[in-house]
């Protein structure tokens, strides 16, 4: 008989393995929250192809809506069980309690893609007539979800760049009249596609300065760049963290998913909101994702080691004019920005962006000529990508903000994979000698 259930045996799983030692994240995704006996021994999770659950009892099911439904609290030694897929899952609730590992969240929900998951944040921390400040630059689908959606709806925004000082950002927020409505501030750090850097911290600063007995100013943090290896927002006061579990947590271009984690309290908020939408991840997303999480480490740790050889290759060749990468951070010509990357980063990454000494159509002879790496938006994935953000990913930002952020027509970017680095060095070489 083929049963699980997710919640109770991550509590067994949990306390067999604190027992004796409190393993590292790499080495509780192969078995974490997953229990053999109780699917047949299979050593991988199974896929939970299945829509509904059979429950034992009707009283059995009345208590699991009651739960679900939030109409009364869990009893203390109560577990959630398994009623519908669009509430609840096998792979889903296995996957969420794996991902909480990395970033030490206390809950976490995943969602068909990462817009599903950010617009689901936007969704419920933001009302009409709430104000919503966001860093720039950001992915442009998030650009284009704030700037055509929210304000449809009534939301107040405004943005700040990469750069800002705490005081100006405050400044901004009190001039703009909507001061007493700040309900979120959203963040991209490291930013898409320039690497600009935003102190979480100062973020939450800024956050609690405006927040009142009444009402708590939170802290979103897109931090799909880094992956949950190299930056955990919520050690520095981010009260949620997204992810577009598309790139590194799937990291083999062939799934489509996103992700948030949090406080418990606040989870629970996003989890009901996700039911009633219904852009919850489904098993077979769940599944890939698990099979990923065990290969995340080595996968994130190979692709930043290449990564370095990249760009010190790009830093030094004539055809390149400037390179934006985290370990080229001068604590001497920018300690504001080197203090933050101290503070906040384990990691360099394996994102590269770089500005061509030319303009489109120099940047566009060298992205027709690449043989190794592919011509694609996304990253993070084992294959390395480049693409063109003014062109591509940001093209609907205007050129005005795309200019005052970087985001020209000669910048490329790049997202290095796990070939040998040397090859990877060979063919950008040889695209740019085709300029």
């Amino acid at each position: 008989m083929l049963l699980l259930d997710c919640t109770g045996i991550h509590t067994l799983i949990k306390v067999d393995y604190m027992k004796s030692r409190e393993f590292k994240p790499e080495s509780l995704m192969m078995s974490y929250g997953y229990k053999p006996e109780l699917s047949e021994g299979a050593i991988k999770c199974p896929i939970f192809q299945t829509s509904t659950f059979v429950f034992k009892t009707a009283q059995e099911g009345k208590a699991f809506f009651e739960v679900a439904y939030g109409h009364r609290e869990k009893l203390p030694t109560e577990e959630l069980g398994l009623i519908y897929s669009r509430l609840n899952n096998p792979d889903l609730e296995i996957l969420e309690n794996r991902l909480t590992l990395w970033d030490k969240a206390e809950d976490c929900a995943v969602f068909e893609s990462g817009m599903s998951a950010i617009s689901t944040v936007f969704m419920e921390f933001l009302k009409p007539g709430d104000l919503l400040v966001y860093s720039s630059p950001l992915y442009g689908g998030t650009d284009h979800f704030i700037k055509h959606f929210l304000t449809k709806f009534g939301v107040n925004i405004l943005g700040f760049r990469a750069g800002e000082s705490t005081e100006d950002i405050v400044k901004l927020i009190d001039n703009s009249g909507f001061s007493d409505k700040l309900a979120l501030i959203y963040v991209e750090t490291p930013a898409n596609p320039t690497n600009a850097l935003i102190d979480i911290e100062a973020c939450k600063k800024i956050a609690d300065h405006f927040s009142d007995v009444e009402r708590q100013v939170l802290v979103a943090v897109d931090n799909t760049y880094m992956g949950p290896l190299w930056q955990h927002p919520l050690q520095h006061g981010a009260d949620l963290v997204v992810y577009s579990a598309t790139k590194y947590i799937g990291g083999h271009s062939d799934v489509i998913a996103g992700a948030c984690l949090g406080s418990k309290a606040l989870m629970t908020r996003v989890k009901t909101l996700r039911t009633f939408l219904g852009n919850m991840a489904g098993p077979w997303t769940g599944w890939l994702l698990m099979r990923s999480l065990e290969t995340l480490k080595p996968r994130m740790e190979l692709q930043a080691s290449n990564a370095t050889h990249v760009a010190s290759f790009l830093k030094n060749h004539p055809k390149v004019e400037k390179v934006y990468y985290l370990g080229f951070i001068d604590p001497e010509t920018d300690p504001v920005n080197y203090d933050i990357y101290q503070r906040q980063y384990d990691c360099d990454g394996a994102m590269i962006s770089f500005d061509i000494r030319g303009g489109e159509e120099e940047a566009f002879r060298f992205l027709n000529n690449l043989k190794l790496i592919k011509l694609a938006v996304s990253l993070g994935s084992t294959e390395s990508l480049a693409e063109h953000p003014a062109t591509m990913t940001h093209v609907d930002v205007s050129k005005e903000d795309r200019d005052a952020m970087s985001i020209t027509s000669k910048l490329i970017r790049l997202s290095i994979g796990v070939e040998n680095s040397d090859d990877i060095i060979w063919d950008i070489e040889q695209a740019l000698d085709c300029i």
